[in-house]
C-alpha cells in the first residue's frame, strides 16, 4: 500500500519543525522530508539543477539533522528524515553517530535520504573535489553501516580510512537507518543496488517508469532483492493522474513538496493535500 508523505524546506519564516512535524502527522501523512544545504556559495557559478534561479530557501534553510530532532520529538508515528542528505558534507564518523541516535531515541522512525550534491563550489567549501564526489559518498555509506551493524568497525578506503573503533548508539533498526538515494543518473542503478536501501527520485526530472526497469536489472545483477527496496518518488503539489499512476507502478511512498512560505500558507494547503490523501486512499 502507497503511503505519503510531505518534503519542505524549514527556514525562519516557514513553520517551525515541531509545529510543522505535528501538522504533517495530524493530518495523516507517514512522513516528512526535510531538504539539506548547509550554505550556497555567493558566486552562484554552478547552475540550479531544476533551472531557472535558485529558491532562497535554499541559503535559508536550518540545519537539517537539528530540525529531523525536534521534528522526531514532537511526533510519535511520522517518519523523518534529510530529503536529502549531501553526505560529502559530513564526516561519517560524526553523521554515523547522529543517524543512530536519530533512528534509536525515535524507535527507528529515522531514514536517510542520501545524495552527492549538484552545487559544485559548495561542495569544494566542504574540501571534498566535486569530481570525487560519488566516489567518496560511497565510501562514505559504506563505513556507516560498519558503524551502525559491527562492535568494532573499521574502514580502509581511499577517501575513509579508520582503524578499529567503538561507536556507539547503535540503531534499533536492523542494518541502520534505511539510506534512499535521491539520484537519476545511469551509474544510479548500480549504486542503489550495492548501498542503498531504495531510491528517492524527483519525479519528472527523473523517469520513475525507466528507472524502476532499470533498477530491476541492476538488482539482478548485484543478486540482490528488488522487492527489498523502497522507491519513494518526490512530487510537486498533488495530480491524481500522476499520483494514481505511480500507485500502480507500486512505488511505497510518495512525497508532495510543501513550498516554503509563511505558517498561515503552509498549513492552508496542508489542508489541502489532505483532502487529496483522502481521495486517494479512499
Amino acid at each position: 500500500m502507497t503511503t505519503f508523505g510531505i518534503v519542505s524546506f524549514i527556514t525562519e519564516y516557514t513553520m517551525p519543525p515541531a509545529e510543522l512535524a505535528v501538522a504533517v502527522e495530524e493530518r495523516g501523512f507517514a512522513a516528512l522530508g526535510i531538504p539539506e544545504h548547509t550554505h550556497i556559495p555567493t558566486s552562484r557559478e554552478t547552475p540550479y539543477l531544476l533551472g531557472g534561479d535558485l529558491p532562497k530557501e535554499y541559503w535559508h534553510s536550518h540545519d537539517m539533522l537539528v530540525s529531523a530532532a525536534v521534528a522526531l520529538g514532537a511526533t510519535t508515528t511520522l517518519e523523518v528524515g534529510p530529503a536529502i542528505c549531501l553526505i560529502p558534507e559530513h564526516h561519517p564518523l560524526t553523521l554515523a553517530k547522529a543517524a543512530a541516535s536519530h533512528d534509536r531515541v525515535s524507535n527507528g522512525r529515522f531514514f536517510l535520504g542520501a545524495g552527492a550534491g549538484w552545487n559544485a563550489e559548495e561542495m569544494e567549501n566542504h574540501g571534498t573535489p566535486f569530481k570525487d564526489r560519488w566516489k567518496i559518498t560511497r565510501e562514505r555509506i559504506l563505513a556507516m553501516r560498519e558503524c551502525w551493524t559491527k562492535d568494532e568497525p573499521e574502514f580502509h578506503g581511499e577517501f575513509v580510512d579508520f582503524d578499529p573503533v567503538w561507536s556507539y548508539p547503535k540503531p534499533v533498526t536492523l542494518g541502520g537507518p534505511p539510506i534512499l538515494m535521491g539520484a537519476g543518473s545511469k551509474w544510479t542503478w548500480d549504486r542503489i543496488a550495492e548501498y542503498c536501501d531504495g531510491w528517492m527520485p524527483i519525479d519528472g526530472f527523473n523517469s520513475v517508469e525507466d528507472g524502476l526497469e532499470e533498477l530491476r536489472a541492476a538488482c539482478d545483477r548485484a543478486e540482490r532483492d528488488f522487492g527489498e527496496l523502497r522507491v519513494e518518488p518526490l512530487e510537486g503539489a498533488p495530480d491524481e493522474a500522476r499520483v494514481t499512476q505511480l500507485m500502480e507502478l507500486g512505488v511505497d511512498r510518495i512525497f508532495f513538496l510543501l513550498p516554503s512560505e509563511e505558517p498561515a500558507a503552509q498549513e492552508k494547503l496542508l489542508d489541502a493535500y489532505t483532502k487529496d490523501l483522502e481521495r486517494f486512499s479512499s
